[in-house]
């Protein structure tokens, strides 16, 4: 009460709240002054929070009117996890007349994230603020145990902002594949937003909401906020600067996910490229105070900024890369015409990440090309040799897989790798017939081949995992005419390599015979 009683004093006279921040021994470590009707905490990174959430700080402060907790006292006590946070309201003397206090609710599905006391007047206080702050602790340490220690680290918040007039495909489809993404990368999602509008040209979805999402993602121990679309570098920084989570777009975990799965040298240098490309446009500048001064006449004030340096090389190593990539477009061009000079036919396998082509690859070929149940298990092209009957046969290559929305900096470092199916006398659409949205994956890999110029190459179009459709749906599309097969189970493959054989020679022996007759 003596504190409470001198800080109050203090106010009043200011007419400014003042705040305190007090460690658990007591110890005042902040003395914060702010205006007539709020302070500002001050940035406390280097104050370690500890595992069970609560950083060890208690925050109190005084209010000039009789006003309770507002919305931005709660905000801090949780953005800041704060042991616990108290206003004390005063008289005109600077005497605490009441007091209200919150302290954060444990309960990640609590309907607040924070707990409110009952208004208590001085007579009313009691002893025993360590037991009540020891039994919160381990509270949070008994949520946290609970959880499957694959859910405990990578928790991600998944926000997506869409302009339904400007898509090809339903909001849900597009946040489904993020959570995909998000499986391959490793992610474990805790939470989820869909907003249907334009995204805010600042924050992406609003000031207020983007709180909300923040404090959510804060209350349940959530690491990441990810976006389904990429993000300005303005855009990045302002929701940054709103709060301690590491922000991701989708281009960003795209990119990581490339990262981790390229394994030949041309695939890592693609790769690289492409983040050097991404992180280019978002070296932020550094203040003057950190430039490189010059002596002298004519030589005094900011040298070269450290904005200027990172550029510099980040432009120096982008040029290095792309010089190596071209030699190794040179050699794929030499050894693609060592193919054509052999008159060995190409086909290609193209499609939709996770149509399962590396698996329809090993199944054709009886190879062990790496096929996994993730977005982009495969990366770098694969090329395999079929032999047919009279001494016949083929050369089949894998590709990367096509996704909605690829970002421009990998469409365009791995059109290197496509330019090999300018080549191919037949591409191979494999489509994962079991996903509910497989139309539209077809449409976006069509697209994507469109503009590769590569809609002159003959196609067909391959339903993969029929092993996966019940027998209606078996049936109806079988009727249809539809090509079904089963790289898992081999449903579907001698047809499969028929039809490869009949477009290859059998065509073509045909119409050669048409012409000699007529």
């Amino acid at each position: 009460m003596e504190l409470a009683r001198l800080v109050g004093e203090i106010s009043v006279e200011m007419g400014r709240q003042v705040g305190l921040l007090i460690e658990r021994t007591g110890y005042v470590t902040h003395l914060i002054v702010g205006n007539d009707h709020s302070i500002e905490i001050p940035h406390l990174d280097r104050y370690r929070v500890a595992h069970s959430r609560l950083r060890g700080l208690r925050l109190f402060h005084t209010h000039l009117k009789e006003q309770p907790l507002n919305q931005e006292d709660l905000m801090d006590l949780v953005l800041n996890r704060f042991d616990s946070i108290t206003a004390a309201c005063v008289d005109k003397e600077g005497i605490p007349k009441f007091f209200f206090s919150a302290f954060i609710n444990p309960d990640p599905d609590a309907k607040e994230p924070w707990i409110l006391s009952p208004k208590q007047y001085p007579g009313q206080i009691k002893y025993g603020y360590s037991e009540q702050v020891d039994a919160l602790e381990s509270e949070f340490t008994k949520k946290t145990s609970n959880l499957k220690e694959s859910q405990k680290e990578n928790r991600a918040f998944l926000v997506g902002v869409y302009d339904v007039r400007k898509m090809k495909r339903s909001p849900e489809h597009s946040m489904d594949e993020l959570k995909e993404l998000c499986r391959t990368a490793g992610i474990h999602v805790v939470d989820t937003y869909v907003q249907k509008r334009d995204p805010d040209p600042r924050t992406v979805v609003g000031k207020g909401k983007l709180q909300e999402i923040i404090l959510t993602s804060v209350h349940k121990d959530i690491e990441h906020l990810i976006f389904d679309l990429e993000l300005t570098p303005s855009q990045a920084k302002k929701i940054s600067d709103a709060s301690d989570l590491k922000i991701i777009d989708r281009t960003q975990l795209i990119l990581d996910i490339f990262s981790k799965n390229a394994k030949s040298r041309d695939g890592k240098l693609q790769v690289e490229l492409a983040q050097l490309k991404y992180l280019k446009n978002r070296l932020s500048e550094l203040d003057d105070n950190m430039s490189r001064l010059t002596g002298g006449i004519g030589g005094r004030g900011p040298g070269e900024t450290k904005l200027e340096i990172g550029n510099r090389r980040v432009e120096e190593k982008i040029n290095r890369l792309e010089n190596e990539l071209k030699d190794l477009k040179r050699r794929r061009e030499l050894n693609r015409k060592s193919r054509s000079r052999n008159e060995i036919p190409i086909v290609g396998i193209v499609g939709y990440t996770n149509a399962g082509k590396s698996t329809l690859l090993n199944a054709l070929t009886n190879s062990t090309v790496i096929a996994e149940d993730k977005l982009f298990a495969t990366l770098d092209p694969t090329t395999r040799r079929i032999r047919f009957p009279e001494e016949r046969e083929i050369i089949i290559s894998d590709t990367v897989g096509f996704i909605h929305d690829l970002p421009p900096d990998l469409s365009q470092a791995f059109k290197a790798t496509l330019e090999e199916l300018g080549d191919a006398d037949l591409l191979l659409h494999v489509v994962d017939v079991t996903n509910p949205n497989y139309t539209e994956q077809m449409d976006a890999v069509d697209t994507i081949l469109n503009s590769l110029h590569l809609n002159e190459i003959p196609r067909m179009v391959v339903f993969n995992k029929a092993d996966g459709l019940d027998e209606e749906t078996h049936d109806i599309l079988q009727k249809n005419g539809a090509l079904l097969v089963s790289a898992v189970t081999r449903e579907g493959l001698s047809k499969l390599l028929d039809l490869i054989e009949y477009e290859i020679w059998k065509k073509k022996e045909q119409k050669l015979l048409e012409v000699t007759s007529s």
